[in-house]
């Protein structure tokens, strides 16, 4: 079969590297953005004379066509034919001959690659919004439940400071959304339209990729046509901020393993999202929680991939970019697939109530409370520090909790307390203390709930 470049070779390609080059293998999913950047390239050269209205009319019409043949698995795929680009291409000429041809007018598959890529991504990312809004749903979905519930705060995996349930889930909302404004931000840069930038230096043909922006959605088009060619930043992009999303996942996931374990025994998954063991019959495993953990190596390891890809490349278009949808796609799917099963776990997992209050005076939760207490009451918070640590001390001695301290004991570590100390003592009274903007306790985490859901309300 004849090439599309083919006029100048007189040999035909070798099977081997025809093999080899192809990449309609998995670029088979770009046909719908070339499609539809294909429609607004023939509607723009109408628009300044390179095509008659009829002809642009019949190759939109033939391309609609052609979109149901692909997406109905109709049109075969031939490695001889490359890519996806070249198979519309072919079929559009095999039905309209001629007119078919004239539709590479004042381009190049460099910027046609570059301006599906970026429709692609564009979609992409709506997609991945999509998907981190209704895991934000899920966990300030959960938070009426669940705000009856005070939890162990930890640093260094040792118990920290109390906090109500629901700061633990808002804290994962927070981190969604920071994914969501990086994709936001990612989404201005790849909303600059690459097509009419032709193989790399323009065309001396009265194209109008203003027009072409207008009909493809793009708020203007890309500046530099060198840049275009070999302008893959958008990529690697968005793969880093799937990346960073995998990331939040994976230690999120870590999280609720963790809490899902008879060592902490916090959280009951449910039957559906959880397997056994083939030798162990008692045994139920996270393993939905431990392959989104693992899967993130998958996501992250494609943006290693894009950025030794790209680091080396002279300027326009080099065929190694051909191998940056791989990376790509695979990120996308990774992470989408994470997102559809992560969305249902953090709706659905129960917290162990009894088995979390059980253990819950362990760990002297409320010691940071008595010492912001003696802070109230003129201790130097330094001298504070030490004198709550000395109490702890003795309390680990005797093998009971700060509550349990008579006041005189207390009041021979400080002579400042008083009888009123009750009050911060124990998890409870120290979660009830907590006030600041932001913090773990009743009226702000409540503050911060509604903060959500009006936000999400939409």
């Amino acid at each position: 079969m004849a090439k599309a470049w083919g006029g100048r070779f007189q040999q035909q390609t070798d099977a081997r590297v025809e093999e080899f080059t192809e990449s309609i293998s998995f670029d088979s999913r770009l046909a719908e953005a070339d499609i539809i950047g294909s429609q607004a390239h023939a509607r723009m050269l109408a628009t300044v004379g390179l095509l008659t209205a009829a002809e642009a009319d019949q190759i939109v019409t033939e391309l609609e066509d052609i979109r149901g043949v692909i997406a109905r698995g109709e049109l075969p795929f031939r490695t001889e034919l490359e890519d996806i680009h070249m198979h519309i291409e072919s079929e559009l000429i095999r039905r309209i001959g001629d007119t078919g041809r004239k539709l590479h007018t004042g381009r190049s598959r460099n910027d046609q690659v570059a301006t599906d890529l970026k429709l692609w991504t564009r979609d992409a990312i709506a997609r991945i919004d999509g998907l981190l809004v209704n895991l934000q749903r899920a966990f300030v979905g959960r938070c009426d439940r669940d705000l009856d519930v005070v939890l162990p705060g930890y640093t260094h995996l040792q118990r920290a400071m109390p906090v109500l349930a629901p700061h633990f889930w808002l804290a994962w909302v927070e981190k969604f959304e920071r994914d969501r404004q990086r994709l936001r931000d990612c989404l201005t840069r790849v909303n600059i339209s690459p097509l009419g930038a032709a193989a790399l230096a323009g065309t001396s043909l009265p194209i109008d990729r203003h027009e072409t922006a207008r009909l493809l959605g793009f708020t203007e088009p890309a500046r530099n046509s060198l840049d275009v060619s070999s302008d893959r930043d958008f990529v690697i992009e968005f793969v880093f901020d799937l990346s960073l999303i995998a990331a939040h996942l994976s230690a999120w996931a870590e999280e609720w393993i963790i809490w899902f374990s008879t060592e902490f025994g916090f959280l009951k998954l449910p039957d559906a999202f959880t397997t056994g063991s083939s030798i162990m019959p008692q045994k139920r495993n996270p393993d939905v929680l431990e392959l989104i953990r693992g899967k993130s190596a998958r996501v992250m390891a494609s943006l290693t991939q894009l950025q030794f890809l790209t680091k080396g490349l002279p300027m326009a278009y080099n065929r190694d970019l051909q191998e940056d949808k791989l990376a790509l796609f695979a990120a996308f799917d990774t992470t989408a697939a994470c997102l559809e099963l992560a969305e249902p776990l953090a709706a659905q997992a129960e917290l162990q109530r009894d088995r979390i209050a059980a253990r819950l005076e362990e760990g002297f939760l409320d010691a940071t409370m008595l010492m912001e207490y003696l802070i109230g009451k003129g201790v130097p918070m330094r001298t504070a520090h030490e004198t709550v640590g000395k109490l702890v001390a003795l309390c680990d001695s005797r093998k009971c909790r700060l509550s349990d301290l008579p006041l005189a004991d207390l009041q021979s570590a400080c002579d400042r307390i008083a009888a009123d100390v009750s009050k911060v003592l124990g998890t409870a009274n120290a979660v009830a203390a907590l006030r600041s903007f932001g913090s773990g306790g009743r009226d702000p985490v409540l503050e911060q709930l509604h903060h959500w859901r009006t936000r999400l309300k939409n």
